[in-house]
């Protein structure tokens, strides 16, 4: 530790973002990178504590106070290379992460913890601005050849890591771009695609093929898969969106999130949406909105929504109002329940809290409002408050409630993998196998909906898995 009194001398300092009135005219990133000094003197403020708890708190388990040290002495390539023994895709986390490493920051106990996030991101962009990331092709061969279904973050992650330890990796995903959810499901403004289309040209050097616009349990089957390869990775994710159950949900204009961001993700792309489009183009512009879900998915609906030119935007979650600083005392250093008020937020948007959706209102098989109730929480459940229905002005609706799991018709249902009691592949993060021989889970399609951390992390700890099984032994690190 260099600086053992900088996180008293120096001040938190993030990155700021592009003015709302400027960023709302245009789908590209707005956060605004600090400049290398600023970052070396954020990176300065790290206590290098006796027990990092920003470790445990980082699902790749980030070697943090090693990079942040790093920075420090302005030796970034050696940061880089501290950063990618943990993590193959740290522009992806340092944009979009939450930053569960910085809940887990001891500065984070007075509400100051180091900038961590803003230093990952930092590193990363600077060894792609340098040319320090190049392709790690493994010169010996293995013999073995792995498919990998699903081109998300894990699945992108397991294929990096087995083409490294030298077996040919063909990854598949039944759209016609590579990324999962990073290509479709993150808006543009949140995190721009050719990061991904970057990885993708190192990965294809390193030897992974990438196939799109094939769907194994429906174009290709997995008897077919496990027939020409040595072993099979699942990471699919948890695309099965939950409904909303009530009158009128039949009504034109009520819509998946999913559907509602693919559309313009597509758009932004410059590709054709209609297959993205089975219910017809979806556009906010000059209507009402309203959000069901106040998550990650549904602050990405809203700041879609806003740049799309909705007359208004209204977020309702069925969660009462969680308060705006949490009890450190009682919380630290795991992840908080607190008040989040994300960007998209902070662009325009009416948030309702505790408010329970009765039924949708309809005029011409078209929904005009949605008739909702206040409902007050308790150990026995929800309850409704009597009295309190009222209706609001709807002419687009968006369910952003989350996911139930992995869909099961085709891939999940033809593969005859167990489930767990949620409806996901049983699989255990010891080995990552599921119930069905050389056929592996990890991610989404494993552990239900989570973050792209985690995704990254199950994708390399199922690699090293496969790699150990196929081998007898591994050097891929865990």
């Amino acid at each position: 530790m260099g600086l053992p009194t900088g996180f008293l001398e120096i001040e938190r300092k993030d990155r700021p973002y592009e003015k709302v009135e400027k960023r709302l005219k245009n789908w590209q990133e707005f956060v605004l990178g600090l400049a290398p000094a600023e970052l070396s003197q954020q990176g300065a403020r790290c206590m290098d504590c006796g027990i990092p708890f920003c470790h445990n708190g980082c699902p790749v388990n980030n070697l943090i106070p090693d990079w942040n040290e790093l920075v420090r002495r302005d030796r970034w390539r050696d940061a880089l290379e501290s950063l990618h023994s943990t993590n193959n895709f740290p522009e992806f986390t340092g944009r979009i992460c939450p930053a569960p490493c910085e809940a887990s920051c001891t500065l984070n106990i007075d509400d100051n913890p180091v900038t961590i996030k803003s230093i990952e991101c930092g590193i990363v962009d600077r060894g792609w601005q340098e040319g320090w990331i190049v392709p790690l092709i493994q010169a010996r061969k293995t013999g073995k050849r792995i498919a990998v279904v699903g081109s998300g973050p894990a699945g992108m992650a397991c294929a990096q890591q087995l083409a490294r330890a030298g077996h040919a990796v063909t990854l598949f995903e039944k759209a016609d771009r590579i990324g999962g959810l990073l290509r479709y499901g993150i808006p543009d403004f949140k995190m721009e695609k050719h990061l991904i289309d970057r990885r993708m040209r190192q990965m294809e050097q390193e030897g992974v093929e990438f196939r799109t616009s094939v769907e194994v349990g429906a174009t290709l089957s997995i008897k077919s898969l496990l027939e020409g390869y040595d072993a099979v990775a699942l990471t699919g994710g948890a695309e099965w969106p939950r409904d909303l159950e009530v009158p009128g949900r039949e009504l034109s204009g009520i819509h998946y999130a999913m559907d509602f961001l693919t559309q313009q993700n597509k758009r932004v792309a410059g590709d054709d949406e209609s297959r993205a489009a089975p219910r017809g183009t979806l556009t906010a512009k000059g209507k009402h909105v309203i959000v069901i879900g106040g998550g990650d998915t549904g602050s990405d609906c809203v700041g879609t929504s806003n740049r799309q030119g909705a007359a208004s935007v209204t977020q309702l979650e069925v969660m009462p109002r969680p308060p705006e600083r949490e009890n450190k005392e009682l919380t630290w250093p795991d992840w908080p329940l607190k008040l989040r008020t994300s960007s998209s937020h902070e662009e325009g948007v009416e948030r309702d809290f505790a408010v329970l959706t009765k039924r949708a209102v309809g005029k011409d098989g078209k929904v005009t409002a949605l008739e909702c109730a206040r409902i007050e929480w308790s150990k026995g459940g929800m309850k409704e408050i009597e009295g309190s229905r009222f209706e609001l002005k709807a002419d687009l609706v968006l369910l952003a409630m989350g996911f139930l799991g992995p869909r099961r018709p085709g891939m999940v249902e033809q593969s005859g993998v167990a489930l767990d009691s949620r409806g996901n592949i049983l699989a255990n993060v010891k080995d990552y196998k599921t119930s069905v021989p050389r056929l592996f889970a990890a991610g989404d399609m494993r552990r239900g909906q989570s973050l792209v951390v985690w995704a990254i992390r199950e994708g390399r700890q199922c690699a090293r898995s496969i790699d150990e099984t196929l081998m007898g032994s591994t050097t891929l690190p865990r």
